[in-house]
């Protein structure tokens, strides 16, 4: 089944990624009772109480079918798929949950402010076909999740009827949350997702890191590779697939409170804009106040 069609059970687009799998999982893969199979390859050597069957081959109809959302009751696991084979997607950690909540927030504000695009994010998949000589048909195909995936309206495949559980065409920009459980799991966002977000076609392409070491941001060049999107001299990244969205590289560690973003230069035209305006009209009020007060206390002395 392609991704435009609906198949039974295919997840719905979730509207928080704080709500996400990752921190919702924990409990529920622990506690599972479901049977391992120990004959499914596994990560690093180990099998996954969480998602026992990461690395099983089947076809992209039947992962459309049976695995794109959760295929069990009594384990909350996502996977995507990457060229006939089943991958978790990992667990994050708190500090990792808080800074892609926090950028899902700017992200969020932008688009209230600017109504270009819509936002998928954690359980929405997306179709790559990516150019590759060494598979006999030449291309390559992977199904991902993004953690955050930007869709502008004026991308040529349409997002938002209310029967839609996965993309059909390819995100303008992509954000993914680092995942450092292990060697294998870092390579993967740093390496193989750059190179294949690149190869479909992703504009820009963001690696959300806490720890600051992964950190990266990344526009597509005009010979289809992602070359460095890097801070002015301000400090400040600029996006061009969203005009006018920026944000300061050391906020990304901070996690400034939206109220001081919206007195905040960088940030006041799309977080809160009204918040400035208002602001700004309550000092010039009390301005006004006190030129009262002091012409008062002017006149009572010559009064005096």
């Amino acid at each position: 089944m392609e991704p435009t069609d609906t198949a039974p059970g295919t997840p719905q687009t979730k509207a928080n990624p704080t709500q996400s799998h990752a921190s919702a999982r924990t409990a529920a893969g622990a506690a599972s009772s479901r049977p391992v199979d120990s004959s499914l390859p596994a990560r690093k050597g180990r099998v996954l109480p969480s998602a026992p069957d990461d690395g099983r081959r089947v076809t992209l109809e039947e992962y459309w079918a049976k695995w794109y959302e959760n295929p069990y009751p009594d384990i909350d696991v996502s996977y995507e798929w990457n060229n006939g084979k089943l991958e978790a997607k990992p667990l994050a950690n708190k500090p990792q949950l808080d800074l892609g909540s926090w950028f899902f927030e700017l992200l969020r504000r932008y688009l209230a402010t600017h109504k270009i695009a819509d936002l998928i994010n954690m359980e929405t998949g997306f179709l790559l076909t990516m150019e590759d000589a060494a598979e006999p048909s030449g291309t390559r195909q992977a199904v991902r999740k993004p953690d955050i995936g930007v869709i502008l309206h004026a991308n040529p495949v349409p997002w938002g009827r209310i029967d839609q559980r996965s993309y059909a065409g390819v995100c303008d920009a992509v954000v993914e949350f680092l995942s450092d459980s292990t060697l294998a799991e870092v390579l993967r966002d740093t390496e193989e997702k750059k190179r294949d977000y690149a190869l479909a076609g992703v504009k820009e392409y963001t690696i959300l890191d806490p720890s600051g070491e992964h950190m990266r941001f990344y526009r597509l060049a005009p010979q289809g590779n992602y070359e460095d999107i890097d801070p002015d001299a301000a400090g400040v990244v600029h996006s061009e697939v969203l005009p006018g969205f920026r944000f300061r590289h050391e906020d990304l560690r901070r996690l400034r409170d939206l109220e001081a973003l919206g007195l905040d230069e960088v940030y006041s035209g799309y977080v809160i804009p009204a918040y400035q305006a208002a602001v700004n009209r309550a000092e010039q009020a009390e301005k006004r106040v006190q030129a009262l007060e002091a012409e008062l206390a002017r006149l009572r002395r010559e009064r005096s």
